[in-house]
């Protein structure tokens, strides 16, 4: 199909492209790498008054340190974060995602940013920044506004950004010594959406683990913590009996939807124990000395 009609702007800045936002408001939407929003425009599922393509705004793109954090600007692509030095050693299971997030085309025009702003409950991306207690920096005519990943995704599609606010960079606390990560998922084929994918950190200590984080992806209309699990997890043994046994309540509290015949709630909950305990043994077994 063809998209309706709709004023297009490029501003240079993050401050024009803001102000932009809050001049047109809720007509207005953002296009950064287009992979999820070109096809919703084709298809007619959205008609924005105005598209605002930030592709030419320097500020937003790249990897920088700053203390004990790892800012990454929103629009730098999920092949940057495939490959930049800085993610790999500070934000491991970042980057594990990155490489099964669509194919090489999409990897090389979807941004971060444009991921967990899309707030697609089985994108690969958002569970790992909610993995990782991540933050969210926007910027709107009042100024910079920090949102912490737990409080961003809200619903289908939906996040705590205002209408008149541009994300404008995600700020990761810097793996640390005794972490391990690792992402798990399953999809029908190389092609089809993440039917159930799990974000693991763990850390370990003497033999045992310490503490975990797990987020989950298409388990709900947002991306989840598995606060069960983690809590089992934590004092357990690294081994494959403790952790089956903490997985199996992954699946407590979710309310995975069902996009297609045959993948009932009851097979995501299994798929959801199996991928948990394949993703904390491979993260046991990564351990950071």
């Amino acid at each position: 199909m063809i998209p309706g009609a709709f004023a297009y702007a490029c501003p240079q800045s993050v401050g024009e492209a803001v102000g932009m936002l809050a001049e047109c408001g809720e007509g207005a939407k953002i296009l950064a790498g287009g992979q999820s929003l070109l096809p919703l425009l084709r298809l007619r599922s959205m008609t924005p008054k105005l598209l605002v393509d930030i592709n030419r705004v320097p500020q937003l793109r790249g990897v920088r340190e700053e203390g004990d954090s790892l800012v990454i600007g929103s629009m730098t692509t999920q092949h940057d974060l495939l490959h930049d030095v800085l993610v790999q050693r500070n934000a491991p299971l970042l980057a594990a995602a990155a490489q099964m997030a669509g194919d090489p085309a999409v990897r090389h025009r979807g941004t971060l940013g444009g991921s967990v702003t899309h707030a697609d409950p089985a994108g690969d991306l958002a569970p790992v920044v909610l993995a990782l207690d991540g933050e969210l920096v926007a910027q709107g005519p009042r100024g910079l506004r920090t949102i912490p990943a737990a409080a961003f995704f809200v619903g289908h599609l939906a996040t705590a950004l205002e209408p008149e606010e541009l994300l404008v960079e995600i700020r990761l606390p810097k793996a640390g010594d005794g972490w391990g990560f690792h992402y798990e998922k399953f999809q029908v084929s190389a092609q089809a959406p993440t039917l159930v994918g799990v974000a693991a950190a763990v850390r370990c200590e003497n033999g045992g683990i310490a503490e975990a984080r797990i987020a989950l992806a298409n388990m709900g209309v947002t991306p989840l913590r598995a606060a069960t699990t983690e809590a089992a997890l934590t004092g357990a043994d690294a081994t494959e009996a403790a952790v089956a046994r903490a997985a199996e309540g992954v699946a407590e509290g979710t309310t995975p939807t069902t996009p297609e015949p045959g993948h009932s709630t009851v097979y995501r909950a299994h798929l959801a124990r199996v991928l948990t305990r394949r993703a904390v043994l491979a993260a046991v077994r990564t351990e950071r000395s």
